[in-house]
């Protein structure tokens, strides 16, 4: 017969308890860090779909009003409740849960599209900037020659600006 030993003991012993909670430990430090930029990342593509939806209302706008592009982007006006806000949408920016502001329409010439005020307005979330006889080049929107030519920039948390046009 096999004799027992009472002196032994079943368990997990101090230093695999401390190494399973360090693993466990780095797991959620790395979780805590990576969640922020997921989250600035998801309200960046939520801004590029509603621009891509402001486009697309520019572009009905166009389409029923012999190519002219819009001349007021007020929350009260024709624009934005008969082309941007219908059915009861929203046009909101999705950090600050406001509606988006446009700025003062930059008119580009074949100088430059730069304006020092609307740079200013657009350092914070939820401004929209738009261009007239503009397109995009990259982030910034540069002089375009012709009818019906709209740009808009507005900023991203993640890095610097988004820039469309119709």
């Amino acid at each position: 017969m096999k004799k027992r030993n009472n002196n032994s003991k079943e368990g997990f012993t101090i230093i695999e308890v401390v190494l399973v909670l360090a693993i466990a430990g780095l797991i959620f430090l790395m979780v805590f860090v990576a969640l922020p930029a997921l989250q600035r990342s998801q309200r960046d593509t939520q801004r590029r779909n509603d621009m891509a939806r402001l486009i697309t209302a520019v572009q009905n706008y166009q389409a029923g009003n012999k190519n002219k592009v819009p001349t007021s982007f007020a929350a009260d006006g024709t624009f934005y409740t008969g082309y941007l806000t219908t059915n009861d949408d929203t046009f909101q920016d999705p950090s600050t849960n406001s509606n988006y502001v446009f700025a003062g329409t930059v008119t580009c010439t074949s100088d430059s599209c730069d304006n020092a005020s609307t740079k200013e307005e657009n350092a914070e979330m939820g401004i929209i900037v738009p261009y007239t006889n503009a397109t995009c080049d990259g982030a910034n929107p540069k002089y375009a020659q012709g009818n019906g030519k709209l740009a808009f920039t507005i900023k991203l948390e993640g890095a610097g600006t988004y820039c469309t046009n119709n």
